[in-house]
């Protein structure tokens, strides 16, 4: 295998990945068509052409995959081959000053235009050169010119913000690790406070009925008695805690369809109350139908801008998803049913007007006082304390 056709991790391919970029290898190489149609189509094309196209095309290939594959330090080096190139084949095929064109508007990938314009004006120099010596119309070299200046810019736009884009990724992966690492530490310290001192009586406790077995069956038997209490009591509230740690909240779902919906080129904006709070019971099925909506928005809508009202007065909870997409939602899909049924189980109501073209607007409201009101659990450090006072 020929060193560095594997995409280098400092490369272009390697920063900006091959999804990226698939389509523009391609299409970049489709001009070459053109260096066997164009003499072909002349009257008397001649042979003396052939030889010199047929064996520039591989090494033409090879500068300009290097060019993507090698590190972006030694991209101006493989730039520099493709023009080289195209002033070697040109005498003897026209079409070759491609090749020329080629590696100019390809060094604007490069971060900084100045560069890329310093190297467009080296360039030009034998360029003119070796067109005045083929009697090329001056027309034809402007022509050439600002197609070269016109891509190259083009070019320079369309890399920076696929730039921007990976970074853009990076920084969401990076707040994602954050946020499981956050996560992670907090149940450990919920975790931690919550058995810690409930484990270390029930070993206390274990202790003294063993040693209380022979010497005093009964109070032996009234401490394992109190064991078993403490220890089911400390099971709910695991249990408990673990159904917290799953339920769903408005204010994540608003985080995670800014970052979904952003990451795929569709501003979002949310208005909501600085202080949301609902019972438990209320908000997780709301979550759920927000995390439904933005999910379709994503996937079908073709919007460009989304919004989510949130509004949460003393009568009752109002919120409204809307974008600007293609509209024709259908009314009846499985997705939307989970919705309404969602809805419909707090006591609410859900309305969707999505006509054809015109975007999708989910609208949702539950009246507060259909929903009781989640009885407040004891905190670990109170039925802690309740324990240690029932075992003295």
């Amino acid at each position: 295998m020929i060193r560095g056709l594997t995409p280098r991790p400092d490369s272009l391919l390697g920063q900006l990945g091959a999804r990226n970029l698939r389509w523009q290898l391609t299409a970049n190489r489709l001009w070459l068509i053109m260096l066997f149609v164009e003499p072909l189509a002349q009257s008397d094309p001649g042979w003396r052409w052939l030889w010199p196209t047929v064996l520039s095309i591989p090494v033409y290939l090879y500068l300009y995959w290097q060019s993507y594959a090698d590190a972006s330090r030694r991209q101006v080096w493989y730039c520099a081959g493709m023009v080289v190139l195209g002033f070697i084949v040109c005498p003897f095929n026209g079409v070759a000053l491609g090749y020329t064109i080629s590696g100019c508007v390809w060094f604007a990938a490069q971060p900084s235009w100045r560069r890329w314009l310093v190297f467009v004006g080296m360039a030009s120099l034998p360029a003119v050169a070796v067109a005045m010596r083929l009697d090329t119309p001056w027309w034809l070299m402007l022509l050439l010119l600002a197609i070269t200046l016109l891509s190259g810019l083009g070019q320079h736009l369309r890399m920076a913000n696929l730039r921007k884009d990976v970074a853009l990724r990076l920084s969401q992966d990076e707040v994602r690790r954050l946020a499981t690492l956050a996560e992670r530490e907090r149940i450990g310290r919920d975790l931690h406070d919550l058995l810690g001192h409930t484990l270390s009586l029930v070993t206390l406790k274990s202790e003294l009925a063993r040693k209380l077995a022979l010497a005093d069956p009964p109070r032996a038997q009234r401490e394992m008695e109190e064991v078993e209490r403490v220890s089911r009591h400390a099971l709910a509230e695991v249990r408990a805690a673990v159904t917290g740690m799953r339920r769903s909240d408005l204010n994540a779902e608003l985080v995670s369809a800014r970052l979904m919906l952003e990451a795929s080129g569709v501003a979002f904006t949310a208005e909501s109350p600085e202080t949301l709070v609902l019972p438990p019971e209320m908000e997780a099925p709301l979550a759920l139908v927000l995390r439904e909506a933005v999910t379709n928005i994503h996937r079908h809508a073709r919007a460009t801008t989304t919004n989510v009202r949130i509004i949460v007065t003393t009568e009752g909870f109002e919120m409204r998803i809307s974008d600007n997409g293609r509209g024709g939602l259908a009314a009846h899909g499985n997705g939307v049913s989970g919705m309404r049924e969602r809805v419909r189980a707090l006591g609410g109501a859900l309305t969707i007007a999505s006509p054809a073209g015109r975007g999708t607007s989910v609208e949702v409201k539950v009246p507060l006082a259909a929903m009781p009101r989640a009885a407040t659990a004891p905190t670990p450090a109170v039925a802690v304390a309740d324990q240690v006072r029932d075992a003295a």
